[in-house]
């Protein structure tokens, strides 16, 4: 039975006849020439003897015959010599060929083309071999991973050329810091491993990572970039903390999670409870997922006061998520794991557009201010986005209060400057929260034209010691002279109202009192 476009029997072996004919056509052309020339000559031969000397041939000449014949054999043994010659030399040609084309497969199936150093492949390979064959009583294999500190803003200022070039030398000076016989690989983008064999023990995987450590310190030049290239690096022992090298290498690389926490060169090796704490991480990484899909992240208010009056004059809209079960999620706990993970820029998104409807049922006068968070503030179309949303909502730009805190400014001032500039020319509100944490300076109040500067809640919680005291009337007395409104951020009854009216605060702002958008009606009547 025929199938579809399956070929029949002679159009198959017609095919298989032209495929033969393409790959064999150099040979079938020497071979042709050959018969071709053998044919011409045996041609003269006949044309000679047979139809011009028909009849009058002696004996002498029949022997010539047969010298003619002999002569026509040793050409024909002549050309088949010389084209066995020829195939043989275009035969080991194509087997050097071949070998050469094999040998650079296996240098691109085995080998990073960028540094020259092993690739993922190749240490996978290994590290089941490795990990197939237990060290000596005492001692371990271990798989130490590193991870660049700071590399993304490399390509992002500079392009990949440079970031390329950072990559070689990174990898230049991981194999003068591991030992001889260790294997090296860059997994991809700035993260490297190190296979490390027969160590004593943790020591001996430790000091591999102090050396790498000692030979990032030193900062990377290229023409006229200094890169400090810091690296988290991650260790996992075998057979002591893993049995396999899948598990290893995933063991490996919650160590290093733990590591990039520190924002600085460390190293740390595995620990159980960090694998419990990675997993709680990606089941809450999963379940915000979940929540911000249902569109359950809501908002709460925080109200703040005029010192002198009492009378509420704002509130500030903090995320609120409440899980199926009723329990409650603090901000500082899935925010963080929002930012990692991209989902802050809906959440966010989400946040100001429900504040911004529940502001419309607010007396005019009451202000409603958000906190930007630093993922917000690298989304160029930020300040676009928020007055849309405003204009959308019909809630008044002279109503809504941004606030950033001094550490994000510094981290970015052009991407902040670029975010908050349409805003503040919309007139839109700006406050400095976290305000005397020592990352601020006069430079930064002047360029964003601050409307306000909220004192950190450290100093009005300790306002009882005296130089405490004494910080906060020179915080407030800066805000008071460049025109500032003075907020403090503290918890009710930290310190009294005259006490923070006569230090130069204007207001305060309670760091517990969360209330709904219903509850916040009754402050209006009060």
């Amino acid at each position: 039975m025929q199938h579809g476009n399956q070929p029949n029997g002679p159009a198959r072996a017609s095919s298989r006849f032209w495929n033969f004919i393409v790959r064999h056509r150099v040979s079938i052309q020497d071979l042709g020439l050959l018969l071709a020339v053998l044919l011409v000559l045996a041609y003269v031969a006949f044309q000679i003897d047979i139809f011009e000397t028909e009849g009058s041939v002696s004996s002498g000449e029949l022997m010539i015959e047969l010298d003619e014949s002999l002569l026509l054999g040793c050409f024909l043994a002549l050309g088949l010599l010389v084209f066995a010659t020829r195939r043989y030399i275009a035969q080991k040609r194509e087997t050097v060929r071949r070998i050469k084309a094999e040998q650079e497969v296996r240098i691109l199936a085995y080998q990073d083309p960028l540094t020259g150093l092993a690739n993922r492949r190749q240490f996978k390979e290994t590290l089941k071999i490795i990990a197939a064959s237990p060290p000596r009583s005492g001692a371990a294999h271990a798989v130490i991973i590193l991870d660049l500190n700071g590399f993304k803003q490399i390509n992002d200022a500079y392009g990949h050329g440079v970031g390329d070039d950072v990559l070689v030398i990174i990898g230049q000076r991981l194999q003068r810091a591991i030992r001889e016989g260790d294997l090296l690989a860059r997994l991809g983008g700035d993260e490297f491993i190190v296979l490390a064999q027969h160590l004593a023990g943790p020591e001996a995987a430790a000091n591999i990572a102090m050396r790498i450590v000692e030979e990032l310190r030193e900062p990377i030049k290229i023409g006229s970039i200094h890169y400090e290239a810091g690296a988290g690096i991650g260790i996992a022992l075998l057979p002591m903390d893993a049995q396999s090298g899948d598990e290893a290498v995933r063991k490996a690389d919650v160590a290093l999670y733990r590591a990039k926490t520190e924002r600085r060169s460390a190293f740390r090796f595995f620990e159980e409870d960090m694998d419990r704490l990675v997993q709680e991480r990606d089941q809450l990484e999963r379940d915000l997922r979940a929540a911000v899909a249902a569109d359950e992240i809501n908002v709460r208010f925080r109200p703040s006061f005029d010192l002198r009056s009492g009378k509420v004059i704002g509130f500030e809209a903090v995320p609120s998520w409440m899980t199926a079960d009723g329990t409650e999620v603090p901000p500082d706990r899935f925010l963080p794991v929002a930012e990692e993970t991209g989902l802050i820029y809906a959440i966010g998104q989400r946040i100001f557009e429900k504040a911004f409807i529940a502001a419309r049922q607010w007396p005019s006068n009451v202000t409603l201010s958000i906190d930007v968070l630093p993922g917000q503030l690298r989304d160029r179309e930020f300040g676009k986005t928020i007055l849309e949303l405003l204009q959308s909502t019909g809630l008044s730009a002279r109503q809504l209060d941004i606030e950033i805190t001094e550490s994000l400014v510094v981290q970015d001032l052009e991407a902040a400057k670029l975010a908050l500039g349409p805003l503040r020319a919309a007139g839109v509100r700006l406050t400095l929260d976290n305000f005397g944490t020592g990352y601020s300076n006069l430079y930064h109040i002047q360029e964003f034209k601050l409307d306000k500067i909220k004192i950190d809640r450290r100093f009005i919680e300790n306002m009882n010691e005296e130089e405490t005291a004494k910080m906060v009337r020179a915080l407030a007395g800066l805000g008071q002279g460049l025109g500032l409104v003075v907020s403090a951020d503290g918890l009710e009854g930290s310190a009294n109202s005259e006490t923070l009216l006569k230090s130069g605060v204007d207001q305060w702002q309670s760091s517990g009192d969360f209330v709904t958008l219903e509850e916040t009606e009754r402050f209006f009547k009060a």
